[in-house]
Formats: structure tokens, sequence, C-alpha cells
């Protein structure tokens, strides 16, 4: 990475918290019960992401099939697509030769300018899984490697990223695979960010880092490449791209199972059902054929219609003997889906681990019956890690308002009764409407000697008292909201910096603004709070002593 012209700072940048996984609400309850280890959840994958797990997997003889020298050939080319590679992951590219060295990786889209926080989340989950895994088992070394979804084509998932609350938005009218894509469109994005950020201490070199990237490499796949080099590179991350022929080539065999035997489909489906009968919500839903064809500008899903193979939304069709030819001579025309990617990956990579998010997860324990039937080895499944930032500023205001970090994940309005009744703001008439019952219900005792059909009546009265109670307690309760206006508009406040538009701050926030106060401080302090086997969501407040 090139120098950057300031001072970090040299204190730990962060101070780290820890709350549980249900209570952030960060993980879905399929991935709840994987990490509880739930019982009946074990025939869905094969070891546990802990240390014990690993130790159980490494012990089994892997990957003796795997061609290590062309994989080495195959990346190492890969990354000369690009002036940055780092020398550290030129090294580790090289060390996949070995056959005691395994690589641990995350996929992710190719979202501009690494889009949500949590990109840089997952990234360093990986690469700190690589290193603590060296650390406990020494005779083996590990790599961490980001697989581009640079096959996708879901544009508008990619397409843009936030700082400051200003979303930064790449509009074109490209088509197919999103790594494709054209950045010389990205020009004036460019010139935004620069009049952004260009007057912070930090923000010339964000601003050049987006130029390098994105205006000095022709595709979006190139320009993540080079990107994810200067942010990862110092610490050996290495990158694969899956749109390559020569990776393809490796897939032909299952590719004409998928499309001649709809092998996903039947086990994929299997499991699903398994999974739906136990109460889960799952995540994908296989179809026969969970292949696309890929070309200039697009990437349309194949299905099967009578004979023939359609490429759906074109006039493009296939003969059986056709789309055998196109395995066999070009099988990088051929793009895998959601279901059936994570088998090109095991197929492709000497890989023991995924990192990925809770859908992620999710929809892999939905797949081992399908690794089982082709014979692949399944990973151990592992979450990246979760976190919340959390500034000086706003962790003195929460101070203030007599919380703890870790509160801000209840809603706001639970925030606001809560400090209502912590600063005695809350005005109630409990033992009044008690008493007003109780010499309602001896009036009604009274009146239904004389005459029982006014009992109705009697309790309607009651009830209207009770009502009227009701409001003069709200209208008191509001008028005591509006003494405490400063403090509720700050609870607000520290709500929405938490969870802008009520969206967690990791999923929608880009790293941008966070660099542009603390510079690369920022990263390696989110790198020195990122443990792999910690199961938990991270607050990292920062540090001011």
């Amino acid at each position: 990475m090139p120098a950057i012209l300031h001072l970090e700072a040299n204190y730990n940048m962060f101070k780290s918290e820890k709350t549980d996984l249900k209570t952030s609400g960060a993980i879905n309850p399929l991935v709840l019960d994987y990490l509880d280890k739930k019982e009946t959840l074990k025939t869905f994958y094969n070891n546990y992401p802990d240390v014990k797990g690993f130790e159980e997997l490494l012990k089994t003889n892997l990957y003796t099939n795997l061609d290590r020298n062309k994989l080495s050939e195959i990346i190492l080319a890969q990354s000369k697509l690009v002036n940055n590679t780092s020398t550290a992951s030129v090294k580790k590219i090289g060390s996949l030769k070995q056959k005691n060295v395994f690589t641990v990786t995350t996929g992710h889209q190719l979202c501009l300018f690494t889009g949500p926080l949590y990109f840089i989340h997952k990234i360093f989950s990986t690469i700190n899984l690589a290193e603590e895994l060296k650390k406990q088992f020494s005779e083996f070394d590990f790599v961490p490697v980001y697989w581009m979804a640079s096959e996708d084509h879901d544009f508008e998932e990619v397409n843009n990223f936030n700082v400051f609350g200003k979303n930064y938005k790449w509009e074109s009218k490209q088509a197919g695979a999103v790594g494709d894509f054209k950045t010389e469109e990205l020009k004036d994005i460019y010139s935004a960010i620069k009049e952004s950020f260009g007057f912070l201490e930090h923000g010339n070199y964000l601003s050049s880092l987006f130029e390098k990237a994105y205006l000095n490499n022709s595709t979006l796949k190139d320009a993540t490449r080079f990107l994810v080099n200067e942010l990862f590179g110092e610490y050996g991350l290495v990158i694969v791209d899956g749109h390559d022929k020569e990776f393809k080539k490796q897939l032909a065999g299952v590719l004409e199972k998928e499309i001649f035997e709809n092998i996903s489909y039947s086990k994929v489906k299997e499991s699903t059902d398994e999974l739906n009968k136990m109460g889960y919500a799952t995540q994908v839903n296989p179809r026969p054929i969970n292949c696309f064809y890929i070309a200039d500008n697009l990437r349309a899903r194949i299905e099967k219609t009578g004979a023939d193979f359609k490429v759906l939304g074109t006039e493009i069709s296939f003969t059986e003997s056709e789309i055998k030819h196109i395995i066999a001579t070009e099988p990088e025309k051929i793009s895998p889906n959601v279901v059936l990617r994570p088998v090109y990956q095991q197929i492709i990579l000497p890989n023991i681990a995924y990192v990925g998010g809770p859908g992620e997860l999710a929809y892999w324990l939905q797949y081992k019956k399908l690794f089982e039937s082709l014979n692949v080895l399944f990973p151990i499944l592992i979450p990246r890690n979760f976190i919340t930032v959390i500034d000086g500023g706003t962790k003195n205001k929460i101070d203030k308002l007599n919380f703890k970090p870790e509160d801000f994940f209840k809603e706001a309005k639970e925030l606001i009764d809560a400090y209502q009744v912590k600063t005695n703001n809350v005005f109630a008439l409990d033992a009044e409407k008690e008493e007003l019952t109780k010499l309602y219900t001896a009036l009604i005792e009274k009146i239904s000697a004389v005459d029982k059909t006014l009992n109705a009546a009697a309790m309607a009265e009651l009830q209207k008292v009770i009502n009227g109670v009701e409001q003069l307690t709200g209208k008191a309760n509001k008028a005591l909201k509006q003494r405490s206006e400063t403090e509720i508009n700050q609870i607000n406040g520290v709500k929405q910096k938490l969870f802008p538009n009520n969206t967690p701050q990791e999923r929608l926030e880009n790293f941008a603004g966070f660099y542009l106060k603390y510079g690369k401080a920022f990263l390696t302090g989110l790198k020195e709070n990122i443990h792999p086997f910690e199961i938990d969501h991270k607050i990292l407040v920062e540090s001011t002593s």
C-alpha cells in the first residue's frame, strides 16, 4: 500500500465489549441453533467451527488428488492482472503447491468501494482465521482467500455505498456479469467523493485510492482486485476469480451432472424439505438446473424446454449435444448459481473452512448431501465477526444517558421509556385507578341488589372513568417527555448512528466514513479485535485514554 502522509494513532484504537448474538439479533434461528450445537442439525455439517473441529478435519487425508501446481499457476496468472499484488500474497500463492497448505475462504460480491462495512469484517475474519490456525497447527500453513463473485449479475446490489448519510450510486446500462462492467463510467463518482472527502485529513488518500482502483483499471473485477490488494495485501490475502476457463475445466464433470441429471435439485431439495419440517426458513430453493449461460453483456438462466436447453429471456437455445460441446470446449460460458458455486469452490481449492455471514451459512447447511453425492469435501462453516463501532462522542452521549452500548440493540421507544423510568419522569395513577375500581365495585354491588340489569351500565361508567384517567396519564407523560426533549433526541440520534435507517451499522455504512476520521489505524484496530473463534457481537468503543 502506498505510504499514507499522516501520523496514525499510537494507542489501542478500540476497547472491545461483547454482547450475545441473540441479543444483537444478528443471526437467524437456523445458524443460532447450529452454533449452539443443536443435536437435530448435526447431520447437516461435518465439523463444528472450533479448534477441536479443525483438529479432527486435519487428521484426515485431504485433497490428495488436487493438482496444486496447476492451481498455483492459475492464481498467479490472475494476480498479474493488476500491478499491486503484494509480495506476501505472491508467497502465499506459491505455497499452495505444498501438500500441507490449505485455504480458508470467504466470498463476496464486487461491491463498489467495498460497499457496507461487513465486507471488511468478513475479510479480516478470514485473514485472522488463517493466522490463528497456523498458531494452533504449526505443521500446516493456511492461506486466506477472497473469492470474487465476478460472475454475479445483480448490479443493483453492488453499485453504491454510503458515507455520512450520502449515497454514492453508479448508474449504468451495462448488462451481464458485473465483473466485466467497464469502470470508465465512474468518473462522476470519483469527482463527487474527491469534493466530499478532499478537505478532510485522510480524504486525499481515499479519493486517490478510488481513482487508482476504478479509473486506472478498466473492469469492475480488476478494480476490485486492485482495491482489495491495497487494503489487505500486506496480510497475504489471495484473490481468486472463478470466471476462468482453466478453473471451469475442472468443473466440467459436475456441470454435466447438473444439467443432464439435476443432481443439485434432488439433493438440496431433500435437505431443504428436512429443514423446513423442523420449522426453519431456508435461504435458497434449488432449480432443476442451477446454471447460467454467460456471454458478452449476458448472464441468464438455463432451463430445459422439451428436448432442448433454452437461455431464458433470449432466443438462444441448445441441443443436448451442443451444450455438451460447450461444456467440453468453452466451460467458461457456463456459470454456477448460488447452489452450485460452493461446490465449484471446493473442487478447485484445498479449502477447509468457509467464513460467511448468517445468510450464507444458512444456505451452506442445505448443501451437505449434495457435497457427499459428488464426493467433495464439505468445509467447516464459521461465522464472520459481527461488529458495531462507537466513536468517542457517541460513547459520551450513551454514558450521560446512563445506558450501556448494548442497550441500543433495543427499539428506540423501549429506550425512551426506560430513560423516563430511570429519571423518574413517568406519571402514573395506578393506585388511583385501583381505588376507583374498588369504589365502583362497591357501588355496583349496591345497585345490583336493587336491579341486576343495571350492572352493565355501571360497568360501562367504570370503564369511562378508567379511560379518562388513562387519557390524563398519557397527556401528563407527553408533557414530561417534552421536558426531556433534548435527551430523547440524543437517544434517537445514537440509535440512528448505530442503526442508520433501522439497519445495523455494518450492513449500511462504508469503511470510508471511519477511515476519514481514524486513517489506517481504523483498519488495524478492526483486525486486532477480530477473533475467529469468538462467537459473539463485538462492540468496539473508541479509546480516548
